[in-house]
């Protein structure tokens, strides 16, 4: 158990099996979260990606206000120009590697 769960609950004086099914479930989440390690640019690709597809599907909802669906398209632009600025290195390499090797090619 991570140090900082361990002291809530002994501050609490409260024992992790007491928790409700709901409480040990968020404990369950947090416990996740604390003990994943570092955060690298794989794990955030990762959970931007996730981040979209929970976005469309809630998207595609037909009971969404106008006020939701704004948010939506927003927190989806947001996500996907994460990605973008994540894989632009990348993408800027081999473009310029494509470049280069029509210019050897050519020559």
């Amino acid at each position: 158990m991570h140090n900082l769960l361990s002291k809530l609950l002994t501050k609490r004086k409260v024992k992790h099996e007491e928790l409700s099914a709901e409480e040990k479930q968020d404990f369950d989440r947090w416990e996740k979260i604390l003990s994943s390690g570092e955060i690298t640019v794989k794990k955030i690709e990762d959970f931007c990606k996730n981040q979209i597809v929970s976005i469309g599907n809630q998207m595609r909802s037909v009971d969404n206000s106008t006020q939701k669906n704004e948010r939506l398209v927003t927190l989806y632009s947001v996500y996907s120009a994460i990605l973008g600025l994540l894989s632009g290195p990348e993408t800027e390499k081999e473009a310029l590697e494509r470049y280069l090797n029509d210019l050897l090619q050519k020559e």
